[in-house]
């Protein structure tokens, strides 16, 4: 049996056109060309971080913007990233004018996600940077199991790398060396045991909605 399609990739150059198809261009200021305007470089290059599991469900997930304001919505877009992306051999997707990197491990998907003007190469580094301390952490276990059993350790991991949007650090053995560091100065207790339980309680109260 074929299996389904992955998004269409753009050959270089064409990523942030592939990406916006389906949406509207913002309009060009009063006397301005369309078209004739360039973004503004941003320090602020990741929109979200979530990890999944084999069916879709969120474990771990972290969102920088308002893109997806509330709850609902962004377990409706990680919803539907997932049933692009989990039968695909990719790693890069193009939709709803972002762009997206992800990684799968065992029972695991790991996603990226930045606006259609990102440099995919970046949103890569983190994405790898992500997988290999995480794999550090849960002893290269990086499956369902390990991670909840190690889940404030993930947080840690995910916040050495991103911070409100920005990439503070690319490089896994920092990254290990700033979270080690964290847990023998007492940083893995109150921040991060609320955080694991905000998700949590998140997660159960869109459940029983549902």
């Amino acid at each position: 049996m074929q299996r389904p399609e992955a998004w269409p990739r753009p050959h270089p150059g064409e990523g942030a056109a592939a990406a916006q198809i389906g949406a509207p261009a913002p309009p060009a200021p009063a006397g301005e060309p369309a078209g004739s305007r360039l973004q503004e470089p941003s320090l602020y290059t990741i929109k979200a971080v979530f990890i999944l599991d084999s069916d879709g469900r969120r474990l771990l997930a972290k969102y920088y913007d308002d893109t997806f304001p509330s709850m609902k919505e962004q377990m409706a877009f990680e919803k539907n990233v997932f049933n692009k992306t989990n039968r695909t051999d990719s790693e890069i997707a193009f939709f709803g004018g972002m762009t997206i990197v992800y990684k799968s491990s065992i029972d695991l998907f790991l996603y990226v996600v930045g606006s259609s003007q990102e440099n995919e190469l970046m949103l890569m580094s983190v994405l790898t940077c992500l997988f290999e301390s995480l794999n550090h952490v849960l002893r290269k276990n990086v499956e369902k199991r390990w991670l909840m059993d190690n889940m404030d350790g993930a947080f840690l991991v995910l916040d050495e790398i991103v911070d409100g949007g920005v990439i503070l650090e690319s490089d896994p053995q920092q990254v290990i060396q700033k979270v080690n560091f964290r847990a023998d100065d007492g940083g893995l207790t109150e921040q991060s045991v609320a955080q694991v339980l905000q998700s949590a309680k998140e997660q159960i109260k869109w459940s029983l909605l549902k």
